[in-house]
């Protein structure tokens, strides 16, 4: 088995329940680890950065764990020989009354057998 890592994606997405979080654009960050099964073909990591920039971009998303559920799906769409996903989504802006380097949800999920 081999495993891939695309470490601190960095962009912005429309991202959060409040309103001004369904209106302006916040930085958010994005961690895949894949593991795939060996074979003769090599997976592309620019289709798995495209999977991630598709669900971050694609409009205004309520919460991290939905970015997270829906890159790990979207992973397995994009190619079957991969047998498992974790994603991890930071978003370092976040509204709490004290210090905080960022609020970070990670799904791991394995392929539909």
């Amino acid at each position: 088995m081999q495993e891939i890592t695309l470490r601190a994606m960095q962009f912005h997405a429309l991202v959060g329940i409040l309103p001004h979080e369904r209106l302006i654009q916040q930085p958010i960050e994005v961690d895949l680890t894949v593991h795939v099964d060996e074979g003769e073909l090599v997976v592309d990591y620019r289709g798995l950065y495209d999977v991630v920039t598709g669900v971050v971009t694609s409009g205004p998303i309520d919460f991290l764990e939905q970015i997270a559920d829906r890159v790990a799906a979207k992973t397995f769409e994009h190619n079957d020989r991969i047998l498992f996903a974790r994603v991890a989504v930071r978003k370092p802006h976040v509204a709490l009354p004290g210090p905080l380097a960022y609020a970070e949800v990670v799904v791991a999920r394995k392929a539909d057998a």
